[in-house]
């Protein structure tokens, strides 16, 4: 058994969660956030039998894709002297682990 954690933008995560419950997985959704752009994140932990998990991994990737946002940026510039850019970043897709499952009991 294997335990995959998939990390979602927030944009995706209905998306992603609703696909893999029609396809019968069971999911449980937990709200974080990213440590670099400080924006909303969905983690999912979902729990499958080993030769699940490309089907799994499938379904992750056709609901998550990457886009460019703008943010705002700060530079220094010496002593006092900062500015404010904007920058370019590409958010969403998906970072997924996976994870191997000694025991699994469900009470």
């Amino acid at each position: 058994m294997k335990m995959i954690t998939a990390i979602i933008n927030k944009e995706d995560s209905n998306a992603v969660s609703s696909s893999l419950t029609k396809a019968g997985f069971s999911v449980t959704r937990l709200s974080t956030t990213g440590g670099f752009l400080m924006a909303g994140n969905v983690t999912l932990l979902i729990g499958v039998e080993d030769e699940k998990v490309d089907e799994v991994i499938g379904i992750i990737s056709e609901h998550s894709c990457q886009r460019k946002e703008i943010v705002p940026s700060t530079a220094s510039y010496g002593v006092g002297v900062t500015t404010a850019f904007p920058l370019e970043v590409t958010v969403g897709g998906a970072t997924i682990f996976v994870t191997n499952i000694e025991r699994f009991e469900k009470v």
